[in-house]
């Protein structure tokens, strides 16, 4: 508990100073967002399972985009506390609020691979997982402003720490026919030479109100923070969005394996 006490606090920390450092050297917009998730898991073995996950991310709660993520992986599970993932996702990031992320003003491609480890807990009542995640993310640029595509897909790295806890609502432990709240906060660091304006990428705060109805099918929603510094300059300053909305997650998860042994 120590350890975790320390790496929350760090969390909070590290988001206050880039929060204070260089306010008269950025440029601050906000923008209204819904994000509307869909993660299933299929269970091929006991160990061995593939992660499918779409995310619909809305700008003005839900008129317009933002973004469209498709995300596919393998799962390993060493045991119920670890689990291993690796897998390939597709990204299209549209122009949206103020400023737009891309500097022509257009949409851009990203074609990500990723490796990610989660360490799960309990402590009392109260479930914690602490999810590690590395990224090599091919993004789509223009060259020039005539293009009607992307002709550079530089490599960007970038490394990704998620804390979440979640505590039942009823009893001592989320099961079926159990509501719950769960709370996760998840930072997101630049690493890598082609790093432009920013380290520090975003910031991602969720308060959430969940029910799982059964061991297949959760349903949670809530509240979203999303601080997300651009990788370039506008007019020799940085720029950040504060994005607050919504989150609504849906999450299946389907045992292959019993199907097979029926």
């Amino acid at each position: 508990m120590k350890y975790l006490k320390i790496t929350f606090i760090g969390i909070v920390l590290f988001g206050c100073i880039n929060n204070t450092f260089g306010q008269n050297n950025r440029k601050n917009t906000s923008n209204r967002i819904g994000w509307y998730n869909y993660f299933g898991t299929f269970k091929v073995s006991d160990k061995v399972g593939i992660h499918t996950e779409y995310q619909w991310r809305r700008n003005n709660y839900i008129t317009d985009w933002q973004q469209s993520l498709l995300r596919v992986g393998v799962n390993y599970n060493v045991n119920p506390r670890v689990l291993f993932r690796a897998g390939y996702a597709w990204i299209e990031t549209f122009p949206y609020g103020e400023y737009a992320i891309n500097g022509f003003g257009r949409d851009f491609t990203e074609h990500r691979i990723f490796e990610m480890v989660q360490l799960s807990h309990k402590e009392g009542i109260i479930d914690f997982s602490h999810r590690f995640m590395l990224e090599q993310r091919f993004v789509g640029r223009y060259s020039n402003a005539n293009l009607a595509n992307e002709d550079e897909f530089p490599l960007l790295n970038r490394f990704r720490y998620m804390f979440r806890l979640q505590v039942p609502l009823k009893g001592k432990e989320i099961k079926d026919k159990t509501p719950y709240v769960a709370l996760y906060d998840e930072i997101l660091i630049g690493l890598g030479e082609n790093v432009n304006a920013n380290i520090f990428d975003q910031n991602r705060l969720g308060i959430l109100l969940g029910y799982r109805f059964n061991k297949s099918v959760r349903i949670e929603g809530g509240y979203l923070n999303q601080t997300l510094q651009f990788g370039r300059q506008i007019n020799g300053q940085d720029v950040f969005q504060n994005n607050n909305g919504l989150i609504i997650n849906a999450n299946f998860t389907i045992d292959l394996t019993k199907q097979t042994k029926e």
